[in-house]
């Protein structure tokens, strides 16, 4: 029945020269100039379309050492209570998260990731019309989320790859609800020293959030980096950080991030927060995993080793690159990116093109960082 359809579904009908019916559900205003995130291919894929069988993956700033070998034997322990619901509060990984930074538990949230924590940030805090702060470079999760919600996004471009932090400092007004800080920051690999950080929160008042993304802080080398970003909390209410276990504790399969932030703030986000948002051998595998330092001292070891080694590398052939922070480095290419992504992809090597004269390329192991060193020679 047409009108049925028309009166109860509210959708357009089309009817066809064969009679045939097809209907179209309008999706909200905002999504009409978002796209969906495209990933980079999976080794399986790569390995097909072109006929290899070794492909190397330094596109997606994953540990290529894996995960702690402690937080492996913690999932093999739960595979058989996979018919169990997983525990919605995350309980006994909050308690140890809060433990470990000296918060309260009430100070913590749990969520599958990143990526699911700048969803629920701005589901929770921004409104149509809000102005949202970010730079120009950076993770493109912060204005996806924001202009999902009818927010407006408001532009800082980076200066020598950095965050610009007293250029944003300057673009709050009355309707700005939230600044966005990568530090390190994805994919330049540069960061912003703690006094600067320090400025931004004195510089704006308590009803603007401001957060800090802390994915890639086990990887940062310099001194100057606010490595006790959490203790900033007590006097600053609008302060919120949020850090991973996908890089440096190698978990990104499992999705599982947190954040510390007041707990006025987290009692906002548990009020829209899926009831079962991480699963069951995420929170073993990362309440296994933050015992396991020894594992993170030798990923940033090998991290910070291929790192030299990639910059000496580039120094010989003239390539200019961003000091990096992270496990990731951000480099100019004289040629088109796009061409070199895809002559490099079919040599087996897997990296992320950024625009037409950019790319980014993960620290690998040193065989990794070497086999991505000769095929760039080549190919520059």
């Amino acid at each position: 029945d047409i009108s049925y359809i028309i009166r109860v579904c509210k959708v357009k009908v089309f009817i066809s020269k064969s009679k045939e019916v097809f209907y179209m559900l309008k999706a909200r205003n905002e999504l009409a100039t978002l796209k969906p995130y495209v990933p980079g291919k999976p080794i399986e894929d790569v390995m097909r379309e072109f006929g290899l069988t070794e492909v190397i993956k330094l596109a997606s700033n994953e540990n290529p050492l894996g995960c702690s070998p402690v937080a492996k034997e913690a999932i093999i322990k739960h595979l058989d209570n996979l018919n169990l619901y997983p525990d919605g509060n995350c309980t006994s990984l909050k308690e140890k998260i809060a433990k470990l930074y000296s918060v309260s538990p009430s100070e913590v949230s749990l969520s599958s990731g990143s990526d699911e924590m700048c969803d629920l940030l701005s589901k929770t805090f921004l409104d149509h019309g809000d102005e949202v702060i970010m730079a120009d470079i950076t993770f493109p999760r912060y204005i996806s989320t924001a202009v999902m919600m009818g927010a407006v996004p408001v532009i800082v471009p980076l200066k020598d790859f950095t965050f610009d932090i007293k250029g944003m400092a300057d673009k709050v007004t009355d309707k700005t609800k939230l600044i966005w800080i990568c530090n390190p920051n994805n994919p330049t690999g540069t960061m912003v020293p703690t006094s600067e950080i320090i400025e931004l929160l004195d510089s704006v008042s308590e009803d603007v959030l401001v957060v800090l993304d802390e994915a890639y802080r086990e990887f940062v080398t310099r001194d100057d980096y606010m490595m006790d970003s959490e203790n900033l909390l007590s006097k600053y209410p609008n302060l919120v950080i949020m850090r991973t276990f996908s890089k440096a504790y190698g978990l990104a399969a499992l999705r599982v991030g947190y954040i510390l932030a007041a707990s006025s703030i987290v009692t906002e986000i548990d009020k829209i927060r899926g009831p079962f948002n991480v699963n069951s051998l995420a929170q073993v595998a990362a309440y296994a995993a933050l015992d396991d330092q020894d594992f993170i001292k030798k990923s940033y070891d090998v991290n910070k080793e291929g790192k030299e080694y990639i910059y000496k590398e580039f120094d010989a052939m003239n390539v200019p690159y961003a000091k990096s922070e992270t496990n990731h480095i951000f480099f100019g290419v004289e040629k088109d990116a796009f061409s070199i992504f895809d002559a490099l992809q079919r040599a087996g090597v897997i990296v992320r093109p950024m625009g037409a004269k950019h790319l980014r390329v993960s620290i690998g192991t040193m065989e990794q960082n070497k086999r991505f060193i000769e095929l760039i020679k080549d190919m520059l």
